[in-house]
């Protein structure tokens, strides 16, 4: 069976990607008569018609690899069907291009508004596998999405190393996690790095009982407090406004980042020195950890499969353990955010640990 199988890379880049790359095209090449073809910058190389046949060699020493050899960048959804100062109509662009490159299917890596796009392909008429990947953890439909759990572990290390320093100048430091809509990546690492407070998007928080936890550790002779602060954390009044309100009210206040905000906030409440440390994209940078290895192995050869099988419209999924698929239609678009009862968030209570509400 001869099929021609596009590969692109869209939105944010993450550990864990090249990997899945490697195992869509070895277990394409394996299990059919394929040809890959590798389409450059995600979406925007299918609308402009940028693209390679691959090599099988090109695929090898990918697995530990980091960012993506495909390159990737962000094509909002909410433009796709806006004809811009270019002229050009995206969507048909892309069939056309699907069509020119004589594509039997596509494989999409990437994660919400990835997936919205693979789904807005698929009412087009075009065959589309996606394949899940975010440092975010946000995507409906899977316990895990690849990438998560190396950022994970990075966030995890850059709080236990603020843990030394901060005990050794009695201060309040506030490691700023990625994560604007959910909070998982937070709540992991914080829970990992042994945060005394952690707080996320889905649980606002009062500044007050913030202050309160470290008023209460100094009682105790613990004279410094580690908070891990998702980026789109917000304060019970911000979490009350509209989202273009609270945008505003954001961009008239001293400090934008969340950490540096909470940090000036909580000084001029108690006095207390406290600092923020931003990580920011190193989060999202360098080698897959082997859970992400085996993960993206495991959603590649899947997305093969299915290919084999000529299923498509469906992205592949981890559920209770099992690699499976769910429609597009159903995972396009739907958040996953933080259940504030979930049973990690009752662990962490239990454990004593604030979500500053």
């Amino acid at each position: 069976m001869s099929i021609r199988i596009g590969i692109l890379t869209s939105g944010g880049d993450c550990p864990g990607l090249n990997a899945a790359i490697r195992g869509v095209a070895r277990a394409a090449y394996q299990a059919l008569d394929a040809e890959i073809v590798g389409i450059r910058a995600g979406y925007r190389g299918l609308i402009d018609g940028d693209y390679q046949i691959m090599q099988q060699s090109q695929f090898s020493g990918l697995l530990t690899m980091g960012g993506t050899i495909l390159g990737t960048s962000r094509t909002p959804f909410a433009n796709m069907r806006v004809v811009e100062e270019d002229n050009v109509d995206k969507v048909y662009a892309m069939k056309m291009n699907y069509k020119a490159m004589k594509l039997d299917c596509l494989v999409t890596l990437g994660g919400n508004g990835t997936h919205k796009t693979a789904n807005l392909l698929r009412q087009e008429g075009l065959n589309v596998i996606g394949l899940p990947k975010t440092i975010d953890n946000d995507i409906f439909g899977t316990d895990f999405t690849f990438g998560f759990h190396t950022a994970v572990g990075i966030a995890t290390d850059v709080i236990d190393r603020i843990h030394t320093t901060a005990a050794s100048h009695d201060r309040c430091m506030i490691v700023e996690i990625m994560g604007n809509k959910a909070g998982w990546l937070t709540l992991y690492a914080g829970m990992a790095g042994g945060a005394d407070v952690i707080l996320l998007p889905e649980i606002p928080y009062q500044i007050e009982k913030i202050a309160k936890v470290i008023s209460d550790r100094a009682k105790l002779n613990k004279h410094f407090t580690i908070i891990a602060a998702a980026e789109g954390a917000m304060s019970v009044e911000e979490a009350g406004m509209k989202r273009k309100e609270r945008e505003a009210a954001r961009a008239q206040r001293e400090f934008r980042n969340v950490s540096q905000h909470i940090a000036a906030n909580l000084e001029s409440l108690i006095g207390v020195e406290c600092r923020s440390v931003i990580p920011g994209h190193m989060q999202r940078g360098g080698s897959p950890c082997a859970y992400d290895r085996v993960l993206s192995t495991q959603f590649g050869v899947h997305a093969a499969e299915l290919i084999r099988e000529g299923r498509f419209g469906l992205t592949v999924a981890l559920r209770n353990g099992v690699i499976t698929e769910n429609k597009l239609e159903d995972v396009a678009g739907v958040p996953k955010p933080v259940d504030p009862d979930d049973q990690i968030v009752r662990a962490a209570r239990r454990i004593n640990i604030s979500f500053g509400d």
